[in-house]
């Protein structure tokens, strides 16, 4: 199973950027697919963005033109750049991968923007 760490959340002030890296323990050049996911106090998991392994990727409808999700293969990184942060982005913020139709969760980072 793959072993997936996230890091690079914290606090922001409204407005603010972030990034969030996902390191993973193995190649992601064979993942079919990593997204993020996020979760607040109270509320389900949702996802909030994704790639395929040809690049392609797709957006929540809440963080469209704010967040960008990208893949390092040679690092087997996949990173989250967001800005404009809002206080309603304050969650922990999970990578996850589906590899060979199996899928593996980080650990969580958690994000907070309040002033």
């Amino acid at each position: 199973q793959v072993q997936l760490v996230e890091s690079g959340g914290g606090l922001v002030q409204p407005g603010g950027s972030l990034r969030l890296s996902c390191a993973a323990s193995g190649s992601i050049f064979s993942m079919d697919y990593m997204a993020w996911y996020r979760q607040a106090p109270g509320r389900q998991r949702e996802w909030v963005a994704g790639i395929n392994n040809g690049g392609t990727t797709n957006y929540h409808d809440s963080v469209k033109g704010r967040f960008t999700i990208s893949r390092d293969n040679a690092k087997n990184t996949v990173s989250l750049q967001m800005i404009s942060l809002k206080p309603e982005d304050t969650a922990v913020y999970y990578c996850k991968s589906i590899a060979r139709g199996v899928p593996s969760w980080g650990q969580g980072t958690q994000v907070t923007v309040s002033s």
